[in-house]
């Protein structure tokens, strides 16, 4: 095939490129079981042991009913543990998708990049297969962790169906093309995995506990709450939420699904218009 023919496919170098990343991931089985039971371990130990229906429930001065209101006005669920489990969904795409970025740093330490560069495959390719790979990733490794979920005993709303699971995984790819894109974007220029590190250990947990994931943003203080408002994993957690564990609204479902494919497809743009111009050998 001339190199004619490969410039003018770009789907080509997009999937031999997306499955060369797929490949050091499933071929890698020690760190796809870690990746997985991370999470797990979370839902089992912090989920069960933070059983916070229980102060309500077990306190003999409190009426049953009275402790189901509070709770479901609280978390909009009588079962804490069903609305940490979804948090923990968001959990599982946020780690998933920061190591995009440093992805493409191995690329250009190990020579890689600069053999990819010199090929007519397209720039804004090297981007979306790194996107599209830590997306699948976070797809296969979010079904497993709910399935586990269900099977800790995950309560699910009075409007769910089957079909929502479909909505869950729409949810999670939006959110993964977002984050992988951003973490992509702060990656592109850098040649030190220490810079990487830092940066993804400084913005983990910010962004996880400053989200509805493991508490809602009524809780949080004031100034926090803005900030929960503008985090894309709150709304993510929310549509999460809507599709299993509360009695869903459209108007709020519609929202969330705005706000994240808004992000997904802001930062995509910027991650590929940055690739044509800032991507170098």
């Amino acid at each position: 095939m001339s190199e004619n023919e490969i410039s003018k496919n770009p789907m080509r170098g997009l999937w031999a490129l997306t499955n060369r990343e797929l490949k050091k991931w499933y071929k890698e089985p020690f760190a796809l079981f870690i990746s997985i039971v991370q999470p797990i371990i979370w839902m089992g130990l912090f989920g069960k042991a933070m059983n916070i229906g229980a102060v309500f429930t077990n306190n003999p001065s409190i009426p049953p009913q009275v402790a189901d209101m509070m709770m479901r006005a609280t978390f909009g669920t009588s079962d804490y543990f069903s609305y940490m489990a979804v948090g923990m969904l968001s959990f599982v795409c946020l780690f998933t998708t920061m190591f995009s970025g440093m992805s493409i740093v191995w690329d250009r330490r190990l020579g890689f990049l600069n053999k990819v560069l010199s090929t007519p495959v397209a720039r804004a390719s090297i981007v979306l297969s790194k996107v599209l790979s830590a997306t699948i990733r976070s797809l296969a490794q979010a079904g497993i962790v709910l399935v586990f979920a269900f099977a800790l005993g995950l309560k699910t709303g009075p409007t769910f169906t089957p079909i929502n699971i479909l909505g869950v995984f729409a949810a999670i790819f939006l959110i993964c093309v977002g984050l992988s894109s951003v973490f992509l974007l702060i990656g592109i220029r850098s040649t030190r995995w220490e810079t990487q590190m830092a940066v993804m250990n400084l913005l983990n947990l910010p962004l996880m506990f400053s989200s509805n994931s493991l508490f809602p943003i009524s809780t949080m203080p004031d100034w926090l709450q803005v900030v929960a408002k503008l985090n894309p994993l709150t709304y993510t957690s929310d549509a999460i939420r809507q599709l299993l564990v509360f009695e869903a609204e459209a108007a709020q479902l519609a929202l969330d699904f705005t706000y994240l494919g808004a992000f997904a497809a802001l930062s995509a743009t910027i991650g590929i218009v940055l690739s044509w111009r800032y991507l170098s050998k």
